[in-house]
């Protein structure tokens, strides 16, 4: 099973939209996976299920069991300010460490509207899983310009899934 987490709280995000294209692409390649939407965490999360509270938020729990399901992982990472979505960052903080992701293998999409395709946030947050353990596809993917891009949940440049078809190949073969 391959969880794809659309790593932002932001309701009908372009993450998320371009998490349901990539959930189609694996359905094309008979792989079954599972969305896991950022934007249905409690709102109280980092209070209510962090550290001391860690097991204590039965919502939290199930997005717990959601990725330890998984045997792999696809992060699509909106650019904020630089780097990734902080509730991103409070997300992984929320797991065992450092068993919920060592050797997880993962694979990782940046999207933003300037011009780096979220480049900053891609080696920030794969810093973050070489710390926690995961093993991370080289092959990242990265879209510049993603409101022109990414239209009512569609790439408008053909290249641009195919891009997602390869990642998703050599995710699949890793």
């Amino acid at each position: 099973m391959i969880g794809i987490i659309a790593g932002t709280n932001r309701p009908q995000s372009r993450s998320l939209q371009l998490s349901a294209l990539y959930q189609r692409v694996l359905q094309e390649k008979n792989q079954p996976s599972q969305l896991i939407d950022l934007s249905r965490l409690p709102s109280d999360f980092t209070v209510s299920a962090l550290y001391t509270n860690n097991g204590k938020n039965p919502v939290f729990n199930e997005f717990i069991q959601q990725v330890r399901s998984c045997d792999k992982l696809v992060f699509i990472i909106p650019e904020y300010n630089g780097s990734f979505p902080g509730v991103l960052k409070a997300f992984v903080d929320g797991f065992d460490y450092p068993s919920s992701f060592k050797n997880k293998k993962t694979a990782l999409v940046g999207i933003s509207s300037g011009d780096l395709g979220a480049a900053l946030a891609l080696s920030h947050f794969t810093d973050v899983l070489h710390y926690l353990g995961a093993q991370v596809l080289s092959q990242k993917v990265r879209f510049q310009g993603i409101d022109k891009a990414l239209q009512e949940g569609q790439l408008l440049n053909p290249k641009h899934l195919e891009y997602l078809h390869r990642q998703a190949e050599a995710l699949l073969a890793y």
